[in-house]
């Protein structure tokens, strides 16, 4: 073989490399377009259970058969006072993740097909698997969340919701599902639940994102079940 030829194909195969180095995989581009929503999704749907309690009622007197509101000012004034203390503690929030990224459920596919005509929309190829593992290491140093895997502590339905000054438990648990792209891959949807334990209370969502000049963001929120 001549050493011209030899040095053409050579060059060849290294561009062919090359080319194929920069292509994202598809499994990939999910997982980035995720990433970079994921922070948003969560700041609009989490639960908080130091704060989810309802006021205190006044108290009803059995013997007089009427509603005691001794004292009650009292108690809704260190209510109030506790919430908005929450709400300006900067201390970062730690979030219980369910890191395992499924579809979407064929019960949520019947709910939210009722906001949106889903046959434009369809899943990227994963080759290994239908599911994968959320990695929440991107996330590690965000200001005002501190994720942690929702396996790493009891399950939620256990915790007391009574018991609000725990802050080995997270404040609440949130999951969330793979993507649907439309066919230019500027829109997506998928589902999310938040949860703030004690398992009295749970909140589903339909979730549309959209990349607008680059950059992805969360354009609407839909709540689509409540338990």
């Amino acid at each position: 073989m001549k050493l011209s030829k030899f040095i053409f194909i050579t060059l060849i195969l290294l561009s062919s490399f090359e080319c194929k180095k920069k292509e994202v995989p598809e499994s990939n581009f999910e997982k980035d377009v995720l990433n970079s929503v994921f922070i948003e999704i969560v700041d609009s749907i989490y639960m908080d259970r130091r704060i989810i309690t309802p006021p205190p009622p006044p108290r009803f007197n059995e013997k007089t058969n009427k509603v005691d509101t001794t004292g009650h000012h009292k108690e809704l004034k260190e209510y109030w006072h506790y919430q908005d203390s929450i709400k300006n503690d900067r201390t970062r929030i730690l979030i219980g993740v369910y890191d395992t990224i499924t579809k979407i459920s064929p019960l949520e596919t019947e709910m939210i097909q009722k906001e949106i005509d889903l046959s434009g929309y369809k899943y990227d190829t994963l080759k290994e698997a239908e599911e994968y593992t959320f990695n929440l290491k991107p996330f590690k140093n965000n200001k005002k969340f501190h994720f942690e895997k929702a396996s790493e502590y009891p399950h939620e339905k256990d915790w007391n919701l009574n018991d609000i000054s725990n802050s080995f438990i997270p404040v609440g648990t949130v999951f969330i599902s793979r993507i649907q792209f439309d066919k230019t891959k500027t829109k997506g949807i998928l589902t999310a639940g938040a949860s703030c334990g004690g398992g009295k209370c749970g909140r589903g969502f339909l979730i549309i994102i959209e990349n607008k000049a680059g950059k992805w963001n969360v354009k609407k929120v839909i709540h689509t079940w409540v338990s």
